[in-house]
């Protein structure tokens, strides 16, 4: 007898697409194993012009702030497929660099620990990380406008937001009005707001709401003539590293205590998930709203910028101490390279 444990998942974010640029060769974005790695399911989103301008001007100030991280639908269902079982194939590390802005320099990394307090300290992360807003149209809370989390990353389409599978696929359907705030701050929006013109997810979050595969990337129409990266950077994002490393998680809480009003993060060495999953786990407080919020190595405190190795996806509802992400394999790496060779036209 299979035996199930109740969990709790958080909610998703929003991102914008934006102008194709010419892809940069295979050794610069990490495009190794590709054809055996399996393909992501995209759907377009706001793809034309007048659909952007009406997704952008449906987020007021006030549906932003009425909207709530997701109940988790389900709770007792939810599957964790072994990634050994489905047999993927096995990848080589690689890495990609983080995209700097003109004001971002690098110095001297430092470390500390953290279960989830504000970030006080400026850097690339600060500009990079946002929250995403959507409407749900599938399942017992269809219609309804929620939150998640997403990170900005360096891509070959500079446009590329990464998130988690639920902040743009549950029940079975897509999500509409689907935004990127980058660098959202109680409620200003510094950098603008970024509609999405594609969303990507893994065929088995796709297919069967795979914890092990919840992951996703939407890519972001250009704001005022530019692309996203050009005007807040980019992060860098890695593949097929070690486990057991120290990670930094980030997101925007907006469930109890938080309000989904500032940048929280959480911040130690991540273990193995020994109940259901395989994901990667960390001590770590936030809560909904912080979904798809991004996992880094090799952070810098001092500049703000790492490679993001996993993304913030659910809790044990009788741990809630722990908050747990998927492992960034051949499968996330192929969700990266389709969403930056992704046309914003």
């Amino acid at each position: 007898m299979r035996c199930r444990r109740r969990l709790t998942r958080l909610a998703p974010l929003l991102v914008l697409p934006a102008v194709a640029a010419a892809l940069l060769p295979a050794s610069a974005y990490g495009q190794t194993h590709e054809k055996t790695a399996p393909k992501p399911i995209t759907y377009e989103a706001a793809d034309t012009k007048s659909e952007q301008r009406s997704v952008a001007g449906y987020w007021t100030e006030a549906r932003m702030a009425a909207a709530k991280p997701l109940d988790a639908p389900g709770a007792t269902g939810h599957r964790f497929v072994s990634s050994a079982a489905l047999a993927l194939p096995a990848g080589k590390p690689s890495t990609i660099a983080a995209t700097f802005t003109a004001a971002e320099s690098s110095t001297a990394a430092v470390s500390r620990n953290s279960t989830g307090e504000p970030w006080t300290d400026d850097g690339a992360i600060v500009n990079t990380v946002g929250r995403v807003f959507f409407t749900v149209t599938a399942g017992s809370s269809a219609g309804r406008n929620a939150s998640c989390s997403g990170s900005a990353v360096t891509s070959a389409n500079k446009s590329v937001v990464i998130t988690a599978g639920h902040c743009v696929k549950i029940n079975g359907g897509f999500h509409s009005n689907w935004v990127f705030v980058p660098g959202y701050d109680q409620g200003n929006r510094p950098h603008g707001t970024w509609v999405a013109v594609s969303l990507l997810t893994t065929p088995q979050w796709s297919a069967s709401e795979d914890m092990n595969f919840d992951l996703a990337a939407a890519v972001v129409a250009p704001l005022n003539g530019k692309l996203l990266t050009e005007v807040v950077g980019g992060q860098g994002i890695a593949f097929n590293q070690p486990r057991s490393r120290q990670m930094y998680a980030f997101g925007y809480p907006a469930a109890a205590p938080y309000n989904g009003s500032r940048l929280i993060y959480c911040s130690g060495r991540a273990f193995d998930d020994f109940l259901m999953s395989d994901d990667q786990g960390l001590n770590c407080d936030m809560t909904g709203g912080s979904s798809g919020g991004p996992w880094f190595v090799n952070f810098n405190e001092s500049t703000g910028a790492g490679l993001l190795n996993s993304v913030n996806s659910f809790k044990y509802n009788f741990a809630n101490f722990w908050m747990f992400g998927p492992y960034f394999g051949t499968e996330a790496q192929a969700l990266y390279n389709a969403a930056q060779r992704t046309s914003l036209t």
